[in-house]
């Protein structure tokens, strides 16, 4: 028994010996130092206490090889899955329920997309050596680094990265920009299969011609149901970022402590592990600047520097059209568009499958945009749906754009760069040392014919869905040193200088209401201190706007004196989400509630759960709960007809019982914090024990839907998971740049076990802030290891 236990252990602490040696041989090199190909001059890069590296060369180009070899060895598996979801080469590596991804990423053409404009794009400019020698870099660190934990476990063959594959990335985060995909097919839905009536709640016209001379099939429909669940499930469950919606704010030096002008901006995108965004200072004689990168991307998304600073949110306009098309009844391979019959375009595309034989697809185009509803395979319907998509029909010089942004200190360089990113729709907020401050609207705003609202689907055969080119980039929304002394942009509706409409799908304006309010205070002095309050604000005066017409609704549905005790609660509520808050999980169940006993009935369930990801119904509840007459409010599926005060009544139960159930009878117990938490899921976190190993979480989460601190979950019923919110969070006076803070929801690093993969997450939940290092000297004082890239010929 001693000789057989003894061996147990020697075999335990030989496993145990192994997998550390396995797992440390996965850790990034941090310091020493390491040769680095095709380098001009030795590039000294400096970790700092969060693993942010500090990077210092001699050239331009040398320092964006280093970027991308640092930013490999924390991001690899993250850059990987990235270019994998949007070329559609995710079921190579994850096996076929990967299939139906894959397919509908190859029909919206981002890949042969991405290919072709690799193929033109002008790699002797600076921008173009700067892509390049980036992309070296991390194949570089790709072939002699160490492999991923992820990429073992997978059995993913490493391949070069290239060109076609940021430029894919690119078309993947433009993609999740547009909301269309999954708005456009229900409002469609109500219109023509509900009527006028039911569409008042969404504030849209009403045309009873409906889509065609010959209405969708039912078969149509629930094709279009399914193209929409496969697009929002083709973005949630791939573990990777998805924007969403952003603050930002820039005020100018009359309204802050300091004098100069202040920049805050914490855009909103899905969590996972790793974080969005890769922090690097980069410096080279003439240059330097403190960046927030994106996988695959050698310049800053967001950054700033002691001259000048900017952050983004999503500008949310319609840049998506579906476009149902009518066939020739004796072609099926030809569409009417402009007075004739035109013939398809097709393509093949191969999709490798792990664990099957390859799959491959006819993909056919229209001269509107690619056919999506073929998406679905076997099961497309009678109607050929295109898509219209501004990604896929500007020069859109992205990459230019913000290569020119990261070194733009003035308002005219900033203007000229701005008006270079064509899509997706982004504003982009910003500030300078000089004293300037600046919004711009950035998107080629498409000529639609008059009259048409490019909210529901467009008839391909009628003229609707042509596009007369694109508006001038001074038709855009924007303002530059307002009277006000401030700017703030929270992806509510902007209007255009030239009273242009745009169409779009635009977050509520209660939040953007909020900071505006705060901000117009004339007596504050902005500064770091009150700014991260502004940021980390959990409240909200939507429950307010919403609650106010059903409140004696409410008061008739309270069975007892606990329960009108609530209805009070509710009624006397500030619309703060606090951890402590009992009305916050009240009010959130109601909500969904709501919808469910008003909207469930009517709509077929693809439809109705795809409504739950909208941002029109946040838009809707309101105005439903305001109509007591609306035809929303009776059921279906009773003989009887319902009023509102039937369904409120009915909500009102639901709430109660849900809560009693997922927290007992007693209601000082229905806490936010009990019920509302975040969880960083990294892509392959879904299963056990993985998900043990790799997820980060849960975290008790304050804030909510369309707060400041704008944690927000899919409405539904409790308890609910955090699905997005502030990525990052900056703080930028430039009276001293150097003082900038930020923070980081998991951490630097996207290596299992490394110390900077999660190390941050706690202190981001606290609404902690973390100092952004930009002076030399307050670099070097927090620098904890130094790694010098050399050329070889300086190694040998």
């Amino acid at each position: 028994m001693k000789r057989r236990l003894t061996a147990l252990a020697l075999i335990v602490a030989a496993t145990a010996a192994g997998s550390a040696w396995y797992l440390h041989s996965k850790q990034p090199q941090r310091a020493g130092e390491r040769v680095l190909e095709h380098l001009q001059a030795a590039v000294e890069v400096r970790y700092d206490e969060r693993g942010v590296p500090h990077i210092q060369a001699r050239h331009e180009i040398d320092m964006y090889r280093a970027l991308g070899f640092v930013h490999a060895q924390d991001r690899l598996f993250q850059m990987e899955m990235l270019r994998r979801l949007a070329r559609g080469e995710l079921a190579e590596v994850l096996g076929s329920q990967l299939v139906d991804t894959d397919r509908l990423f190859r029909t919206l053409g981002i890949r042969a997309h991405a290919d072709a404009y690799a193929r033109k794009l002008d790699l002797n400019s600076p921008s173009g050596q700067a892509l390049q020698a980036y992309l070296d870099g991390i194949n570089q660190y790709q072939a002699k680094g160490a492999r991923p934990l992820e990429f073992d476990l997978l059995g993913i063959e490493p391949r070069p990265f290239t060109v076609a594959d940021t430029l894919s990335v690119a078309g993947y985060m433009a993609y999740s920009f547009a909301a269309a995909f999954r708005t456009e097919p229900v409002l469609s839905y109500v219109r023509d299969r509900l009527g006028a009536d039911y569409l008042r709640v969404f504030d849209l016209d009403w045309r009873p011609q409906g889509v065609l001379d010959q209405p969708l099939s039912a078969g149509d429909w629930r094709d279009l149901g399914a193209l929409a669940s496969l697009s929002h499930r083709a973005l949630s469950d791939a573990g990777l970022p998805q924007f969403e919606g952003s603050n930002a704010w820039a005020v100018s030096g009359s309204r802050t402590a300091s004098g100069k002008p202040l920049l805050a901006g914490d855009p909103h995108i899905r969590f996972a592990v790793p974080a969005v965004w890769y922090e690097a200072q980069l410096s080279y004689p003439g240059f330097e600047l403190y960046g927030h990168h994106q996988a695959l991307n050698p310049v800053a998304s967001l950054g700033h520097n002691r001259d000048f600073a900017w952050s983004l949110t999503m500008f949310q306009n319609d840049d998506v059209d579906l476009i149902a098309e009518r066939l020739n009844p004796d072609n099926p391979e030809q569409v009417w568009y402009r007075g004739q019959w035109v013939d398809l375009q097709r393509r093949e595309e191969v999709i490798r499958v792990k664990d099957a034989e390859p799959v491959t697809l006819t993909l056919r185009r229209s001269p509107h945009g690619p056919l999506i509803n073929e998406a679905l395979g076997a099961t497309a319907g009678q109607t050929p749906i295109a898509l219209w998509w501004a990604f896929l029909e500007t020069d859109n010089p992205i990459l230019e754009g913000f290569y020119r942004l990261n070194r733009a200190d003035s308002l005219a360089k900033a203007r000229a760069a701005v008006e270079k990113i064509e899509a997706p729709g982004l504003n982009v907020v910003w500030a300078n040392a000089a004293g300037d401050i600046g919004w711009w609207a950035a998107a080629k705003l498409p000529r639609r014919p008059a009259g048409v609202n490019p909210s529901f689907i467009l008839d391909g055969a009628g003229g609707e869905a042509e596009k007369d080119g694109f508006y001038p980039f001074s038709a855009n929304p924007q303002e530059e040193n307002p009277p006000r002394g401030y700017i703030v942009s929270a992806n509510f509706q902007p209007q255009s200088p030239s009273g242009l409409a745009i169409p779009g799908y635009y977050n509520l304006p209660d939040r953007g209401q909020r900071l505006d309010q705060r901000l117009a205070d004339a007596s504050v002095k902005w500064d770091l201190e009150n700014s991260q309050a502004l940021q980390l604000d959990p409240g909200s005066g939507y429950a307010q706007r919403l609650l106010a017409p059903i409140l004696d609704d409410l008061r008739g549905a309270a069975a007892n004196p606990r329960e009108r005790d609530l209805v009070e609660q509710l009624a006397g509520w500030n619309g703060d989400h606090s951890l402590d808050s009992t009305a916050a999980s009240l009010f959130n169940q109601l909500l969904y509630q709501l919808s469910e006993k008003a909207m469930a009935d009517e709509l077929d369930p693809a439809f109705y759960d795809n409504l739950l990801s909208t941002r029109v119904l946040d838009s809707a509840l309101p105005r439903l709960c305001a109509d007591r007459t609306s035809p929303w409010w009776d059921d279906r599926r009773t003989e009887a007809v319902e009023r509102r005060a039937d369904i409120v009544r009915a909500a009102w139960q639901a709430s109660i019982a849900q809560l009693s159930s997922s927290l007992g009878e007693n209601p000082a117990a229905w806490r936010w914090g009990a019920l509302h938490s975040l969880t960083h899921g990294h892509p392959l976190g879904r299963q056990q024990p993985l998900s043990w190993l790799l997820n980060v979480g849960p975290f008790a989460a304050p804030g909510g839907h369309e707060t400041p601190n704008n944690l927000s979950h899919k409405l539904g019923a409790a308890p609910w998971s955090v699905v997005y919110g502030p990525s990052t969070r900056r703080l930028i006076d430039l009276a001293d740049a150097s003082t900038a803070l930020g923070s980081n929801p998991v951490g630097q690093s996207g290596v299992p076990f490394d110390a900077h993969y999660s190390d941050q997450a706690e202190a981001y939940i606290a609404g902690r802030y973390q100092p952004q290092h930009l002076d030399p000297a307050d670099v070097a004082a927090h620098t904890r290891s130094t790694l010098r890239l050399l050329p070889p010929r300086q190694a040998q």
